[in-house]
Formats: structure tokens, sequence, C-alpha cells
């Protein structure tokens, strides 16, 4: 169900909850940008990418996909990896994909803390914002790190992989988008999803027991 629905069944949810989607998406581009930034490559910073306004982030198709079916996406963060030295490239590609999961992750942990701790006699929608603001950045560390071009788990693959392999997943990212889709349609991913979200959700349980 895409959020137009819940904009007409409860409004104030509806705000919530875009507001919620969008600063995690916004958050995990940042990452990618930000690590970027440092490893050499300012292409994000140039192009006035490192920001928290959403208008630099929103893709018109990506937000109006999110608006119909619930499933959108915003504006990669350009990043030119020939920025990076070369003895440093590899280790580039690893962590500046894995900076926008581990940005979800951070806030996923966040809010589950922010939960544990708030008194008893919190309202129930200060409750209901955080376990939204988890769930909804598990989501989205569990789905980028699927290996299929263009997620981010693919490029932390591609990091790892023999040049040989690595070129493979390159020649698949103009046709990965449909991919995804198409797998996603048909339920494929379902489990791939709830193994990364196990994944993340052990994770986090390690440091907050």
């Amino acid at each position: 169900m895409g959020l137009i629905n819940l904009l007409i069944k409860d409004p104030p949810a509806f705000l919530i909850l875009s507001a919620l989607l969008l600063y995690s998406v916004i958050f995990h581009e940042l990452a990618h940008g930000w690590v970027a930034d440092k490893m050499g490559d300012p292409t994000a910073k140039w192009l006035g990418r490192l920001t928290l306004n959403p208008i630099k982030h929103l893709d018109p198709i990506g937000t109006l996909m999110l608006l119909i079916i619930g499933f959108g996406w915003a504006k990669p963060v350009p990043v030119n990896l020939e920025n990076i030295p070369a003895e440093k490239r590899r280790k580039g590609i690893i962590l500046v994909s894995a900076a926008g999961i581990t940005a979800n992750i951070i806030l996923a942990f966040i809010a589950l803390l922010l939960l544990r701790l708030i008194s008893p006699e919190s309202s129930g929608r200060v409750e209901q914002i955080l376990y939204l603001l988890a769930h909804i950045n598990i989501i989205l560390a569990a789905f980028n790190l699927i290996p299929i071009p263009p997620l981010d788990g693919s490029k932390i693959l591609m990091g790892f992989a023999p040049q040989s392999f690595a070129r493979v997943l390159d020649q698949l990212e103009p046709f990965g988008f449909f991919i995804v889709i198409g797998l996603l349609y048909l339920g494929f991913l379902d489990p791939v999803i709830n193994m990364f979200q196990n994944i993340i959700l052990a994770l986090i349980a390690v440091f907050l027991p």
C-alpha cells in the first residue's frame, strides 16, 4: 500500500511516516557522500549534496513511486572513485558503499535505545515514532545489502571480489533496477531481506541486550 492511502485514512500518521522515510533515506545518502569526501572524493560536497535539505535529494519518479506503491528512492549521491587514490580505491568502494547501510543501522540502534529508555508514562505516539524509525531503517539496511546492482550490497561485493566477477556485476547495473523490481514483485527477495533483517537485529542485540 502506498502512502496516498495512508494520507486519506490517517493524515497525521502520513506526515510522520513520510518524514521518517525521507530523512532515513537522506541520512543514507549523506553517509555515502561524507565517507567518499573523507576518502578523497569531494564530488558530493562540490555539488551541494552534503546537506539535510530534502530538495537536494528528492528524485521525482522515486518520490511518486513511494506515494503510489510504498516503494521509492532518492537521488544517489554522486561518487567519483577516480578521485580516490588508486591504492585506496578498493577499500574506498567498500567503505563508501557500506556507509549508507551503516547509517541506517545506527539510526535503528538509536531509536531502539531511546525506546528502551523512555519512561512508561511517555505517550504512545512517541513509542510509535521510535518503533517506525527503527523498523524503516532496518528494512532500508537489509534491502541495500542485497548484492544486485545498483544496490550497495553489490558494490561491497565488488570491492572484495576478483576483477572478473566485479566486471560481471558492473555490466548488470543498467538492468539491475528492473531485476530488483521484478524479484520484489515475485516475492523472491523477501527471504533475503528477512535474512539480512535478522542479521542486523542480532548485531544490534549484541550492543543493546
